[in-house]
């Protein structure tokens, strides 16, 4: 019987059966590495959500951004509504990370912000991967980072029984060993409070509390309770009681990790003093001394992550523990839009390293911080067993490992085919985006608008705010949970466009603007085009300086565009009737008048076209949200 459930009521379609049935078929043949190629708006979420129904067997969903994976969580959240579907992805709000700049002299202190909200989310995810076999992991690229290691995490569980014979001191202490706090006054998660013989624990993993009733020496009940009511929601025979963090460890292992750091203080200390770096081996001496008192008096001391190799036991140069080494041997990976999550994974170490390596010839940290680090990409491709890799435009990577070999899913479950796209010069741009936008807004639809700095997206959301567009702009600087807002006000028509940046983008309707360069790319575009190909009336502009390499790469996306959307498609039939069939064709427009518009870009709604042909204005560019792709130096990384 399978443990993986369905919440909806929906057959697959399209191609969607046949991708089905082939990557079922190469999981139980064993195959480790298989690619779905999907054109965007044909269903892969759901095609990833048959297979892991009809294999029973856990998943783990790595997305390249939060944001994407916010949205693949909140699909697979209605997906199966009675299986264990968490969230993992980075729990900083503001991350800082430690450095040293030689050339300045400059030290930057790490400063980060937690979200306590993710941190939450985090440790309720490895909660279910040890309870539960129907779990579902939606993580973000920062799962290869390291985390506490499992042993110790769930060797340090308090499991408590009712009936069983245990001291209420004996509680107490438990709670305060696995890092729980005492507050009488503020119940907060990761607190604990004694009254009488009740004790209320408020875990780090969940929204709820938890009530211990003793009777002497003996538990009489276990409860679930509202923290802010006391109201009882749930009685227990079992109850366990997980650590406050992954990062967990008993007396001896801290006794032992404290001898182990001030051994490698003295061999590294000699090092220095040997190559005649006096400076920087009395930093270095007085940083550790300093955080091995703070060790052994509150438990903690800032930046304690940078020791974790001796908290763990491990050799130096030996990989951390990330989240991979929670997940069961069988669980199946899916690598959402993989042509981008991958090159991500391949180059988290180097940059990683690069930055540890000059805080360690400085004097600023011992050697061993070089292993508190992600995942190398060779240990990451070492700890998967089988994975799915999930794109519209496959990279060199996935394709290499299957040889070429894919499974397909071009036909869409609506019918649609990729939209019309229409090329303009860039000349007039804003004026006419907005001239689009209240076209769009009148027929009581969506604007999306990409651009290429997270600069560009608030200036253009705020110029069209002053202009009487209720919109938002979307970038990486957002925080977490309020992006996942505004993508919901957006598809509620809260705002008729959002500015969004390229790197926090995932989903428009029903058209938007492509730009020529760095957006312009095969692997870019080709998703661009399919995101409103799941509207009957989408369509796509792209505004340009002028024609050349950006319109030839253009056409040739278009090109292999308009292949796809020829494949033959069991609704064809019907949307011809409705007179909503268009091919991906391109209008270049190199000259416009100020006065009017060249209507050559015409769309396929025919209410918008009624409307220009009313007012004689000219064609343009729409969409759901502003975006701005942010070049290197300004892209905001998780």
């Amino acid at each position: 019987m399978s443990i993986f459930r369905l919440g909806i009521d929906y057959r697959p379609r399209g191609d969607q059966e046949t991708a089905i049935a082939s990557l079922v078929r190469g999981l139980k043949d064993g195959e480790q590495h298989q690619v779905l190629l999907g054109v965007t708006g044909s269903g892969k979420t759901f095609t990833m959500a048959k297979v892991i129904e009809q294999l029973n067997r856990p998943a783990l969903v790595l997305a390249h951004n939060k944001t994407l994976a916010a949205q693949l969580y909140q699909e697979f959240k209605s997906y199966f509504p009675s299986n264990a579907v968490e969230y993992f992805v980075s729990y900083y709000d503001y991350y800082q990370p430690e450095a040293y700049i030689p050339a300045g002299d400059v030290y930057i202190e790490k400063e980060a912000t937690i979200n306590d909200e993710l941190d939450k989310l985090r440790l309720s995810a490895t909660r279910s991967l040890f309870e539960r076999r129907d779990c579902i992991i939606i993580a973000s690229v920062s799962c290869i980072y390291g985390l506490g290691s499992p042993e110790a995490y769930y060797g340090m569980l308090l499991m408590l029984e009712k009936g069983q014979k245990i001291k209420r001191e004996e509680i107490t202490g438990r709670l305060v060993d696995i890092l729980y706090e005492r507050h009488e006054g503020d119940f907060r998660r990761g607190t604990f409070r004694v009254r009488g013989d009740v004790i209320e624990v408020f875990p780090t993993y969940d929204d709820l509390a938890y009530r211990i009733s003793m009777w002497g020496d003996e538990i009489e009940s276990l409860e679930q309770i509202d923290p802010l009511t006391s109201q009882v929601k749930q009685n227990y025979l079992r109850l366990p009681i997980y650590p406050k963090t992954h990062y967990v460890m008993s007396d001896e292992t801290r006794a032992s990790a404290l001898g182990s750091i001030e051994n490698e203080l003295q061999w590294w200390k000699g090092e220095l003093d040997k190559e005649n770096k006096r400076i920087e081996g009395q930093r270095i001496w007085q940083r550790t001394m300093f955080d091995l008192e703070m060790i052994r008096n509150i438990g903690y001391c800032h930046g304690i992550e940078n020791y974790s190799r001796h908290f763990s036991g491990r050799l130096p140069g030996q990989a951390p523990p990330t989240l991979l080494d929670y997940l069961p041997a069988d669980a199946i990976l899916f690598l959402d839009e993989s042509h981008q999550t991958v090159p991500q994974l391949q180059g988290m170490y180097h940059g990683d390293r690069s930055r540890k390596e000059n805080l360690v010839k400085f004097g600023f940290r011992l050697p061993s911080a070089l292993d508190n680090r992600p995942l190398t990409f060779e240990e990451f491709e070492n700890r998967v067993h089988q994975a799915i890799y999930v794109s519209a435009t496959p990279g060199p990577y996935e394709l290499t490992k299957t040889s070429g070999v894919v499974s397909e899913q071009i036909i869409r479950p609506t019918g649609l085919i990729d939209p019309e796209v229409d090329i303009r010069p860039i000349r007039g741009q804003v004026d006419n985006l907005l001239h689009e936008i209240r076209l769009r807004v009148e027929c009581d639809e969506r604007v999306l608008v990409t651009t290429l700095t997270k600069r560009m997206a608030e200036d253009l959301s705020e110029h069209y705010t002053e202009a009487g567009v209720k919109c938002a702009y979307l970038h990486s600087e957002v925080s977490t949970l309020d992006r996942v807002k505004i993508l919901r006000d957006l598809r509620r028509g809260t705002y008729g466009r959002a500015g969004r940046n390229q790197s926090s983008a995932r989903r428009a309707r029903p058209a938007g603007s492509i730009a020529g360069g760095y957006l312009g790319c095969r692997q870019r575009r080709l998703p661009a085009i399919g995101w409103i190909a799941d509207s009957d009336h989408g369509a796509r502009g792209a505004k340009l300086e002028r024609s050349g390499d950006s319109v030839c790469r253009c056409d040739d996306g278009l090109d292999e565009a308009s292949d796809r959307g020829d494949q033959p498609s069991a609704h064809d039939s019907a949307s011809v009737q409705r007179g909503q069939r268009h091919h991906a064709t391109v209008h270049h427009q190199a000259h416009r008048s100020e006065s009017g518009g060249d209507r050559r870009g015409r769309l396929c709604n025919d209410s918008v076209g009624r409307l220009r042909s009313e007012r004689g204005g000219s064609t343009g560019t729409d969409g759901a949200a502003s975006q701005g792709a942010g070049r290197k130096d300004e892209t905001g990384r998780e």
